[in-house]
């Protein structure tokens, strides 16, 4: 399976450039090193966008149901034990975050449809309070943080529905040991923040398929303790996913994907948040301006991203400053290092 600059090596070759890897390692560190985590958004105590009309379409999938329905965000543990993961099919957008120990996690963002369950739910990280204000003030759910997180959340644009806030949205399966198998029920949550924001416009664009892009079968986007692959399906029309090399199965059937895949480069730093073993919390820092590759339709396109600041949402053009338009339907956001490539 080849990755998204291998597939545009050509033309990068052509002009003198070399081609990455996805992903970069990190070296470890102590908490006294590096630059520190910015503090998200205050929160302003109301919800952001009381006043924003309902669109016509909606602004995460293109589609046309949901269009007045909140808001939901939903940490999801990403790693072999927590496989397979319930309720990220009916997400509108899946984003993949690196945290410790270069594994990943995800945070699926739910509005036009709610699954039955979701999870395993597990601990929020501070990247997402950067990602997040974007959304207005979003209910957000995640089983727990550190002590020290804590009063970002409290500062944070989200309505706060972790499990020590709505605990009996919370639910352990007999099925899984702990951590894994705490799961939530999507409804249920949504009754405890009855002011979540409803959607609105964070940049994405959604129509034909721009000129260009690469004919492309699948890629790799790696990490330096974990990789996600993406392979097209012309019968489905989608992009599926596979995690460690095997296919990544959702727990309701059929394979995990999205009709657009975005693999977002941006630059990954230390925090000052550390987990129990002392390995620090990457700081993914998404605003500002980078390149990214984005996959629809069979075909790779070389995009630019750029969001102003952390209330904006982000844009995605083409190499030649045309917007990029999505394929309507699920959007996955994949961020990776855009540092020293990583070399597995």
């Amino acid at each position: 399976m080849r990755s998204v600059w291998e597939i545009t090596a050509r033309r990068h070759a052509a002009a003198g450039l070399g081609v990455l890897v996805l992903g970069a390692a990190l070296p470890a560190c102590s908490s006294s090193d590096g630059p520190k985590s910015a503090p998200p958004p205050k929160s302003t105590g109301a919800p952001q966008d009381s006043a924003t009309p309902t669109p016509a379409t909606h602004p995460f999938t293109g589609g046309t149901k949901g269009l007045g329905n909140p808001v939901l965000a939903v940490k999801i543990e990403n790693t072999s034990p927590a496989l397979p993961q319930s309720g990220v099919s009916a997400a509108d957008i899946v984003y993949v975050e690196q945290v410790e120990g270069g594994e990943t996690r995800l945070m699926a963002v739910f509005s036009s449809k709610l699954p039955k369950k979701v999870g395993p739910v597990r601990s929020a990280r501070i990247s997402d309070l950067h990602i997040l204000p974007q959304f207005g003030r979003p209910a957000f759910a995640f089983s727990g943080v550190q002590s020290k997180m804590k009063k970002y959340i409290r500062k944070a644009p989200v309505y706060d529905i972790s499990q020590e806030s709505a605990g009996g949205a919370y639910f352990r399966s007999s099925d899984r040991r702990i951590p894994y198998n705490l799961y939530a029920d999507p409804k249920n949550l949504l009754k405890r923040a009855p002011k979540a924001a409803k959607p609105r416009d964070i940049g994405f664009r959604f129509g034909e398929a721009p000129e260009g892009g690469e004919p492309t079968k699948s890629f790799t986007a790696r990490w330096p303790a974990a990789r996600m692959g993406f392979t097209w399906s012309a019968k489905q029309k989608r992009w599926l996913a596979s995690w460690g090399g095997r296919p990544d199965r959702a727990a309701e059937g059929g394979l995990l994907g999205g009709k657009t895949v975005v693999v977002q480069y941006a630059k990954t730093t230390r925090s000052k948040f550390h987990d129990f073993l002392g390995s620090y919390t990457p700081l993914i820092h998404t605003t500002g301006t980078g390149r990214a590759v984005v996959l629809r339709d069979g075909k790779a396109y070389d995009a630019k991203w750029s969001r102003p600041s952390e209330s904006k949402g982000t844009t995605y053009t083409t190499a030649d400053g045309k917007p990029m338009n999505f394929a309507p339907g699920q959007v996955w956001v994949v961020l990776v290092n855009d540092g020293k490539p990583y070399t597995p």
